[in-house]
């Protein structure tokens, strides 16, 4: 009479240790998932910063006019990603532009220093909504 419901006994050990190794599994997946998005998150975020900064330097040293976008006694018109901005005239110019077609921000500072030293700061943004829990900002810098 003691033997009776054995059987059924190490049936449920064995499922709740079956459920358990499941349980641990799953939450390790999703966790690896969630690490791998926001990679993903700060690669694009990389991409945008990058993207201001190509586009700043673009019209600092390469402007087809000649003359620095960003100078300090005139501001002038640039177009970056078919989105046109007021910069210069003074020695710190930001401007903030969003990339098309994407969700993606970047928001440039061109400093001209008076010992004619030019120091941009690219930030790009993986998405423009400020309240998101998981937006990523990257940075670029460039000095010369």
């Amino acid at each position: 009479m003691m033997n009776k419901g054995f059987t059924l006994f190490i049936a449920i050990i064995v499922m709740g240790t079956l459920l358990l190794v499941a349980a641990g599994i799953t939450g390790l997946a999703v966790k690896q998932s969630l690490i791998s998005s926001t990679g993903r998150e700060s690669q694009y975020a990389f991409y945008a910063a990058d993207t201001g900064m190509e586009c700043a330097l673009y019209w600092d040293v390469q402007n087809p006019s000649g003359i620095s976008a960003f100078s300090t006694t005139t501001s002038s018109q640039i177009t970056c990603n078919n989105q046109t901005m007021s910069v210069g005239g003074v020695v710190t110019s930001t401007f903030t532009f969003n990339i098309s077609p994407d969700p993606f921000c970047t928001t440039v500072t061109v400093t001209k220093n008076p010992n004619n030293t030019t120091r941009i700061e690219s930030k790009g943004y993986n998405t423009c909504d400020l309240s998101n829990p998981r937006r990523v900002e990257r940075a670029v810098r460039a000095s010369y």
